[in-house]
């Protein structure tokens, strides 16, 4: 569950900043964020961030809130699975709103170019450098055979015997939500990633694009070799990142209930 609850961090704070707008359900007159493209049938770990919740509401109710929750968790998970630490400012409050469609323009999708990731990083405040340590959080977790079926059948920056490998995971026809890892030790958090990309076994096409001739070869060579530089540039983004226009003072709320809006 560690790289979903990242995910759900990150998916969190790219849309609207990070106030939970993500763990808030549909309803009759509301639309929340939850079916949006890069959401849909993939995110997962509402039911983790529920539980906590409901432990915090028993301790101390109405004091932290699901943004604060989230934020710590993905820290933690990190934490877990092997990689750094970093201090999670808290104070977070929690959103009454959510935008559908701002997740469908915000968040990167896995067919996305060198240009887009970059632009899309940018409009967020992080430097090209920031936003391939980032990237590297895909050393762990795994993706849907739908995600990559494209490039490993298609494409061309790719080494043949990995392709092959995992078209038996991925068959042409079908099978759109096996998973394949994302990279070789995908419940440690370490440099494999920037190895894989390095040797053209990046599973999606958004990975390979970090190294494909272009100005970012240098980071992923870099962090392939130098996992001190990578934990540090990767923990600093991620503080930068919770960051992302938190709702403080009397705005938003502190839910009870991360689902849904209070009242």
């Amino acid at each position: 569950m560690g790289a979903s609850l990242l995910r759900l961090h990150f998916h969190d704070c790219f849309v609207l900043g990070c106030d939970a707008s993500i763990l808030l359900d549909d309803t009759a007159n509301f639309t929340g964020e939850k079916t949006a493209g890069p959401n849909n049938n993939s995110l997962r770990g509402y039911d983790v961030i529920d539980t906590i919740k409901s432990q915090m509401e028993s301790l101390c109710p109405g004091v932290v809130s699901c943004a604060d929750i989230v934020a710590v968790a993905a820290r933690d998970s990190v934490v877990a699975l092997g990689g750094p630490t970093w201090t999670v400012q808290m104070g977070r409050r929690d959103s009454t709103t959510a935008s559908l469609s701002t997740a469908n323009a915000d968040l990167p999708a896995p067919t996305s170019d060198l240009d887009v990731l970059t632009s899309l990083f940018s409009n967020k405040g992080f430097t090209t450098q920031e936003m391939v340590a980032l990237s590297g959080t895909h050393t762990i977790g795994k993706a849907q055979c739908i995600k990559f079926r494209y490039r490993i059948y298609n494409e061309t920056n790719v080494d043949a015997a990995f392709a092959k490998s995992k078209q038996k995971i991925c068959p042409w026809t079908g099978g759109d939500e096996n998973l394949s890892d994302l990279d070789e030790t995908t419940t440690v958090f370490d440099t494999v990633y920037f190895k894989d990309l390095i040797e053209k076994k990046g599973l999606l096409h958004s990975d390979q694009q970090l190294y494909n001739g272009n100005s970012t070869d240098s980071m992923v060579e870099t962090y392939s070799t130098d996992s001190t530089t990578f934990f540090t540039d990767v923990a600093n983004a991620m503080v930068k990142m919770g960051n992302l226009s938190p709702l403080t003072g009397t705005d938003g709320e502190i839910r009870t209930n991360c689902r849904k809006i209070n009242g």
